[in-house]
């Protein structure tokens, strides 16, 4: 109590300070030019202090807990698929109502003055633009001749709308038609009436979506890799005999991140990463059949480990770029390790689903 009562003894002054600083017999003694300035100074560090907030990325979730929670308030059933789609309203939900909104299409500040959060937003969105593909070309789909279904249908094209549309129409406008579509299909799914709702938790299905997933950690892990720049051989036609390509290219090609684009690339892969891994620890639960029939359980939780690691916090307020033995660490290779060792415990995984 003694201490609380010091503190605010201490703090009194300061507070009489900006009393007195924002009084306006005090914009009237020193004149307009000098009021004006306290005002745009005031209305920087005010936006500096909002952009810091709003960069902070949200919290991971727990994938069940917020399906149960959604099948509660909703009166659902929590059918086979009904964790994986959640989880893709999860992503949606946060990429449009986290602290800040959606950033990537801001035209005023602090939104514009942001550069992290937004690439941030874009590996999300990427993730969020695979995931729900799977579900309406594999995961809803029986046979290759089997009809969509029809709120999939919509959905899907609503996520690929341009990311950085501020208006007529505004992005967010086209991802909440998306995230409602998810939302009819979930609730058509969950209802045991809307039998043409389904989704299907098969070997196949899985090992498709998974190969898509694995060439976009193979992508970001080259990406981040190059951040200090590589000579690397050209190995586009390997391995077939008969492979040709349209355009010839040198056998050896280089490879740099440009030093302003190092920080872009990190966030968007530390985006990606987090987005994956909702959805794995989703995919664990609807796929938990399949996985156990195949002995796949402990190669899913070791790549949910590989991408735990991706989000540990950075110690740093900047994106550290140093070279690979050098003084200071850096940033970009610790994640593109982290990534590579995930891809490659993934395309494991696709061989076991695919032997059994």
């Amino acid at each position: 109590m003694d201490l609380h009562r010091r503190l605010l003894e201490r703090l009194r002054p300061a507070a009489r300070g900006l009393g007195r600083l924002y009084h306006p017999r005090t914009w009237k003694e020193k004149g307009l030019a000098w009021t004006a300035a306290l005002l745009v100074g005031t209305w920087l560090v005010l936006s500096v202090l909002l952009g810091i907030y709003w960069s902070l990325p949200p919290d991971p979730f727990d994938v069940e807990a917020v399906a149960r929670a959604r099948a509660e308030a909703h009166d659902d059933r929590l059918v086979t698929g009904y964790v994986f789609t959640s989880t893709l309203m999860r992503l949606a939900e946060t990429l449009l109502e986290k602290p800040g909104g959606y950033l990537s299409n801001d035209r005023f500040p602090p939104g514009v003055w942001l550069d992290n959060l937004p690439n941030w937003e874009y590996g999300v969105l990427v993730m969020l633009r695979d995931g729900t593909q799977a579900l309406r070309n594999h995961f809803s789909r029986s046979q290759s001749q089997s009809l969509e279904d029809p709120d999939l249908a919509r959905a899907e094209p609503q996520f690929n709308f341009q990311n950085d549309s501020w208006m007529l129409p505004a992005t967010e406008r086209e991802y909440r038609k998306g995230l409602a579509a998810l939302g009819r299909y979930l609730e058509r799914l969950s209802d045991p009436r809307h039998r043409d709702a389904q989704f299907y938790a098969r070997a196949d299905n899985l090992r498709l979506y998974l190969e898509i997933v694995s060439k976009r950690l193979g992508g970001l892990s080259q990406r981040l890799s190059a951040s200090v720049g590589q000579v690397r051989v050209n190995t586009d036609l390997a391995g077939e005999e008969g492979a040709a390509q349209a355009t010839p290219t040198p056998s050896e090609v280089e490879v740099r991140t440009p030093w302003l684009e190092i920080d872009d690339v990190f966030y968007e892969a530390r985006g990606a990463t987090w987005a994956l891994l909702h959805l794995l620890r989703a995919i664990e639960i609807d796929f938990a059949s399949v996985l156990q029939k195949k002995n796949a359980v402990v190669s899913l939780r070791q790549i949910i480990r590989e991408l735990e690691y991706t989000q540990q916090p950075l110690l740093s307020p900047v994106v550290l770029n140093g070279s690979g033995f050098g003084l200071l660490a850096n940033y970009s290779l610790t994640m593109a390790n982290y990534i590579a060792r995930a891809n490659a415990a993934l395309i494991d995984l696709r061989d076991l689903l695919q032997r059994g």
